[in-house]
């Protein structure tokens, strides 16, 4: 049976990617793997300094059957991919397919983070997938990282409203306005649905990953 490895920083992916998967092919299997040590580290002491870390946590998923390996992670995501491809790995930043979405949707694009190193992993990968279109896409900085705290304690709902109440804020101040709001990290999945009163596509991470991920498994039917 086809499966999808996860490596996460944080418990609270496990359900959300779990589900995401069930309702994208319920006969692809689940292998989670939880790490919350790495993305301190990575903050702490560099993503240099988490490379093996990463390396022996792939390998734990691909020993437990994982067929391609999903990081579930924006800050760590580059790094894993690049530690995958090294040991003949599939690895699928999380990211990726929500960036490439983002550049085909739109001229000017909001791109929001908790975190400044994510956001200093999403916006090369961004201009990435903006160069390979040959399309011309001007991004917009948000940075909302006075909600971070609340993801690590635990308070989700506090996360989740401060998330969605930053981005209300800076993306109804821009002008000209945005086409597109990008949510750059997996933990702001449940803000998108409070955003819907912007009226513009709130593009999220984790669905496109299992999809992108579920593809590379299962043979088109």
């Amino acid at each position: 049976m086809a499966t999808v490895g996860f490596l996460h920083s944080a418990h609270a992916h496990v359900r959300t990617f779990s589900d995401l998967l069930a309702a994208r092919d319920d006969t692809v299997q689940a292998r989670h793997l939880v790490d919350t040590g790495l993305l301190a580290a990575a903050r702490a002491h560099g993503l240099d300094s988490v490379r093996a870390a990463l390396g022996d946590r792939l390998r734990r998923l691909v020993a437990e059957g994982a067929d391609v390996v999903v990081c579930t992670c924006s800050t760590l995501g580059p790094t894993a991919k690049q530690v995958g491809a090294e040991m003949g790995l599939r690895v699928v930043r999380v990211d990726r397919p929500m960036a490439e979405a983002a550049v085909l949707a739109g001229r000017r694009v909001a791109v929001v983070a908790s975190l400044d190193e994510a956001l200093a992993t999403a916006m090369p990968l961004l201009h990435e997938c903006a160069d390979t279109t040959g399309r011309t896409v001007e991004f917009v900085e948000v940075r909302c990282t006075d909600t971070w705290q609340a993801f690590e304690a635990g308070d989700l709902l506090t996360y989740t409203t401060g998330v969605a109440d930053a981005v209300r804020r800076a993306v109804r101040s821009l002008d000209p306005p945005v086409d597109v709001v990008v949510l750059a990290q997996a933990s702001m999945l449940d803000a998108a649905p409070l955003l819907r009163d912007l009226h513009v596509p709130v593009l999220t991470s984790p669905r496109l990953a299992v999809e992108a991920a579920v593809e590379l498994v299962q043979p088109v039917r």
